[in-house]
């Protein structure tokens, strides 16, 4: 058995036989793109309890209507949409800085760094999420994200945040919709993966 490489994230082993596979922490569970007309809601349901945490990776822009040039994405667990959830942030566009917390209790995790209607036309924000300890039932579950986007040269935000669904429960499902009410845009997409961490 030979060592080919160490990679950040990733284990690479060279089985025998000259097997050059390598193996990943990270696996894919679904994804979605957002087709012609826009999507209200994405959903990731039945999530299996076979992993550590959770991570979900987008690219977005919100459909017409919004209005301004960033979007935040409402992220919900378990079809909760009660006062359930507290979230602090990190926000900067190359010119300005600032923090900001819900002060108090909110009706979601939200995740600033989309594109809004208002942004240059065809610029996606993208982001990850990452959902921790997901399935412990002793405790409360902590988000973390990165996100941001650069309207083609223009300006350009970069959003750090963190949040706490107050709830033990296992989560099995994910709802993200966004918080001006509109859509989705064509072409958006999200993608959940399990780490085994």
């Amino acid at each position: 058995m030979t060592i080919k490489s160490i990679r950040t994230g990733w284990t690479g082993i060279s089985a025998l036989a000259g097997n050059d596979q390598w193996f990943s922490d990270f696996e894919s569970i679904a994804s979605v793109t957002v087709g012609a007309g826009g999507q209200a809601t994405v959903t990731f349901s039945s999530i299996p309890d076979t992993y550590q945490h959770l991570q979900l990776r987008f690219i977005e822009r919100e459909e017409s209507g919004g209005g301004t040039a960033t979007s935040q994405l409402v992220v919900r667990f378990n079809s909760d949409s009660g006062s359930n959830y507290t979230l602090h942030r990190l926000f900067g566009n190359g010119s300005s800085a600032l923090a900001d917390n819900a002060g108090g209790t909110v009706t979601s995790i939200r995740v600033s760094g989309s594109c809004g209607s208002a942004s240059t036309a065809n610029v996606f924000g993208a982001g990850v999420i990452d959902i921790l300890d997901y399935r412990n039932t002793n405790k409360n579950t902590t988000v973390r994200s990165f996100a941001g986007a650069d309207f083609n040269g223009a300006d350009g935000i970069i959003f750090l945040s963190s949040g706490l669904w107050m709830n033990t429960a296992a989560i099995t499902q994910i709802d993200i919709t966004n918080l001006s009410a509109v859509d989705h845009n064509q072409h958006s997409h999200f993608a959940l993966y399990g780490i085994r961490g």
